[in-house]
């Protein structure tokens, strides 16, 4: 094996160890509401809309550890030390402030969430009950977006890695305990509640978790150059600010698409919100394994642009890609024998497991479908081209609602066409990525070498 795909896996498995707990957690999330009471599929949609309303909440917040990762993977290829701490710094300050006008705005946030997304009085309740507990880990979930992408940034995915397991560990063993109680003891726990203070408990124990490692491993980095001693300097250069906005921006759009799926499904009914909302997270389970190797492209592209080594960009992407893609080949046959099965992981409504055999077909392609974006997003984060991820983005929503727009006038869907349709629309979005930044490559990363 040659020493660039040695290094590709030294960065990738660590991550994909740390991924394959993050889809676990929103599963047992879910599995916990639906085994809480007979009203499984309104408890699931509380759980499901509540998730939405931090997703959209945290993805306008996903430059963090994307515009740090890049940003600092390049200061360590040019070996400028100070730059990388000097990178932690801003991240972390802007994380703060972020997340203390996050606890401000809740009230109004939520407010104008339901001006669009639209569901049944109890998923209503179940969610805003959510959302008003797990709103407080706002701090900690924002500071660890930024130490994940500087650990990655300065080739270090095993103490992102640590820091991930950490806080999904935690959260995974509080939501069950709190939500459901300790079998063989009088404590039968505090019911829905406990999913969210289960996830806020796990947020404050991975920031404390990494907050060690950082001082053990980067203690010298850190005293030498005084990176965390600046709060009140200015927080961001011209570079900074260029490629964190063009970030934020590309959130919006993620958010806008995702948004919008959510909020057409829950139009469906309980039932078939339920089904969606499980269908999208079986259907992003096999990111989290094509991530890991996304994460390494994204490290290593940062690290060889740092040091003007065009060849080893080109090789990166290759092998990254190869690998990528042959974990998408695998998921395409687990998800053909394993799709109704997970449903019936996901939820003991019946109800809910017979609505999803008609969509199946969706979660079989996904792999194929969706890889090559979730790759190149890695290395163009690397590459810190955010203004061409910026316009690919837009693109993206553009494609997604042409196509539930122009079928729903065009094919006047019916019942199960509309779920169809969703997906068609969600499925548009992924290839126009895909396509609009394999036509941009040369230009958007390889001129920056």
């Amino acid at each position: 094996m040659s020493p660039l795909n040695k290094e590709i896996l030294r960065l990738a498995l660590p991550s994909i160890l740390a991924n394959i707990t993050i889809p676990l957690v929103g599963m047992v999330d879910i599995g916990v509401a639906g085994h809480l009471d007979t009203s499984a599929a309104a408890l699931i949609g509380g759980i499901s809309v509540g998730s939405l309303m931090f997703d959209m909440m945290y993805w306008n917040f996903g430059f963090l550890r994307a515009g740090t990762g890049g940003l600092t993977a390049q200061a360590f290829g040019r070996e400028e030390w100070a730059d990388c701490a000097a990178n932690l710094r801003r991240g972390l300050s802007v994380a703060l402030l972020s997340a203390l006008l996050l606890i401000l705005v809740q009230w109004p946030f939520q407010k104008l969430i339901f001006l669009f997304v639209h569901c049944s009085d109890e998923v209503k309740t179940l969610a805003l009950k959510y959302f008003y507990i797990r709103i407080w880990a706002a701090p900690a979930t924002l500071s660890l977006m930024v130490l994940r992408g500087w650990f990655i940034g300065m080739q270090d995915s095993f103490s992102s890695m640590l820091t991930d397991l950490i806080v999904n560990g935690i959260n995974i063993l509080m939501s069950i305990f709190l939500a459901l109680g300790l079998p063989g003891t009088s404590f039968r726990g505090i019911g829905f509640s406990g999913i969210a203070w289960g996830t806020v408990i796990a947020q404050y124990s991975g920031l404390i978790a990494a907050a060690f490692i950082l001082l053990a491993k980067y203690r010298n980095i850190i005293s030498a150059h005084k990176a965390l001693s600046g709060l009140g300097k200015p927080l961001i250069n011209r570079e900074f600010f260029n490629v964190n906005r063009d970030l934020f921006v590309r959130s919006l759009c993620l958010m806008a698409v995702y948004l919008s799926f959510t909020a057409i499904s829950a139009r469906f009914g309980d039932t078939l919100l339920a089904m969606s909302s499980i269908m999208m997270k079986l259907m992003l389970i096999f990111s989290y394994f094509t991530d890991g190797f996304a994460f390494a492209g994204e490290a290593l592209t940062g690290r060889f642009i740092g040091r003007r080594d065009a060849p080893a960009v080109n090789q990166t992407v290759k092998w990254t890609f190869i690998w990528s893609m042959g974990i998408g080949a695998l998921f395409i046959f687990f998800y053909t024998i394993g799709g109704i099965p997970m449903f019936h992981l996901m939820t003991s409504d019946n109800s809910v497991v017979e609505a999803s055999r008609e969509f199946i077909p969706w979660l079989i392609l996904m792999p194929l479908v969706g890889c090559p974006a979730f790759t190149w997003d890695g290395i163009y984060i690397g590459a810190t081209a955010t203004r061409e991820m910026r316009d690919s983005n837009i693109g993206c929503v553009a494609a997604f609602m042409a196509v539930w727009f122009l079928g729903w006038i065009l094919l006047k869907p019916e019942g199960g066409g509309r779920v169809h349709l969703l997906f068609a629309a969600y499925y548009a979005h992924l290839i126009f990525r895909s396509l609009y930044q394999t036509f941009k490559y040369d230009h958007a990363v390889l001129r920056r070498v």
